[in-house]
C-alpha cells in the first residue's frame, strides 16, 4: 500500500528538491534531494545494506525543516547484540554501577567462595579475560565506577575484590561512596557509554536479575550521560586506594 505523504518543506523554491516529507501513518521522515552515487563516497559510509540510497540534504533544510521532537519508544536489544558491543566499539567503554547487588554475581563459583572468605579463584583465562585483553590491546579503554554504601554490601565487597581481575585484563575501576554519588546528583541508572555516542542502559527487577538491555542514542540523553561520567570520573577513586580504606578489604 502506498505511503500517505505530507509535504514538510523545502528551501528550493519551485526547483524540486531538496524536500522533506512525513508519513502520516508512521511519521518517519522522507527525504528528496540529490543521490550520493560515487563509489569513492559510498566506500565512506558504514554499515551500507543492500536497496539502501543516499541523497545530499542542506543544512539549513534540516534546520529549518526537520521535526524538532518525537515519540520515543525503548529500543531494546538482544544480549547477543549487547556482547557485540563490547568489541565493536571504537575508543572508549564506560559503566555505572550503582546497584547495591547483582543476582548474576550471588550464581557464580567466584562468589560462592569469596561468601565463605575464601579465595574468589579467578580465572585470567576464561574468555572474558581474553576478549578484554584482545580490546585493551587495540588501544580501546574500559572504565567503570562503582557505587559504594557504607558499609559496603557484601555484592560490593566482592566486586572490590573482582577488581584485581578485572584491572589484570585491562580495565580501570574506580569507586565513589554513595553519600557522595547523591552529594553529586549521580541517577540511580546503571549503563554502559559506548563512545560518549550511544547508552546501554540495563533494566533490572526487584530480585536484582537483569531483565533486558535498553539501547538509547537520543544525543540529548547522551550528552546528560556523558556528563555523568565526567563528574562521576573526577571524584572516584582507584579501587585499590579506596579497597584500602574499607575495613577488612585493606
Amino acid at each position: 500500500m502506498a505511503r500517505r505523504l505530507r509535504f514538510i518543506g523545502t528551501n528550493s523554491g519551485n526547483n524540486g528538491c531538496p524536500t522533506l516529507y512525513e508519513d502520516l501513518d508512521t511519521g518517519d521522515v522522507l527525504v528528496q534531494g540529490e543521490s550520493v552515487t560515487d563509489p569513492e563516497d559510498v566506500a565512506q559510509l558504514r554499515n551500507v545494506k543492500d536497496g539502501e540510497g543516499f541523497v545530499v540534504v542542506p543544512r539549513v533544510l534540516l534546520a529549518d525543516f526537520a521535526p524538532r521532537d518525537a515519540p520515543r519508544v525503548a529500543t531494546m536489544i538482544a544480549l547477543e547484540e549487547f556482547d557485540d558491543m563490547f568489541e565493536s566499539f571504537e575508543h572508549t567503554a564506560w559503566r555505572l554501577e550503582s546497584r547495591r547487588r547483582y543476582r548474576s554475581d550471588e550464581e557464580t563459583e567466584t562468589y560462592r567462595r569469596f561468601a565463605r572468605g575464601e579465595d574468589a579463584g579467578w580465572d585470567p583465562d576464561d574468555p572474558w579475560c581474553a576478549s578484554r585483553r584482545a580490546q585493551a590491546a587495540l588501544g580501546k579503554r574500559f572504565e567503570r565506577v562503582r557505587i559504594v554504601d557504607n558499609p559496603p554490601t557484601p555484592g560490593q565487597r566482592y566486586l572490590l575484590d573482582n577488581a584485581r581481575r578485572n584491572t589484570a585484563v585491562g580495565e580501570d575501576i574506580r569507586n565513589l561512596w554513595r553519600s557522595e554519588a547523591e552529594r553529586l546528583k549521580l541517577p540511580d541508572d546503571d549503563f554502559w557509554l559506548f563512545d560518549s555516542r550511544v547508552i546501554a542502559r540495563l533494566h533490572f527487577d526487584d530480585a536484582d536479575g537483569m531483565t533486558g538491555v535498553e539501547l538509547i542514542t537520543n544525543p540529548v540523553e547522551v550528552a546528560r550521560a556523558c556528563q555523568i561520567r565526567d563528574a562521576a570520573w573526577h571524584h572516584a577513586v582507584p579501587y585499590d586506594i579506596f579497597a584500602a580504606r574499607v575495613p577488612s578489604m585493606g
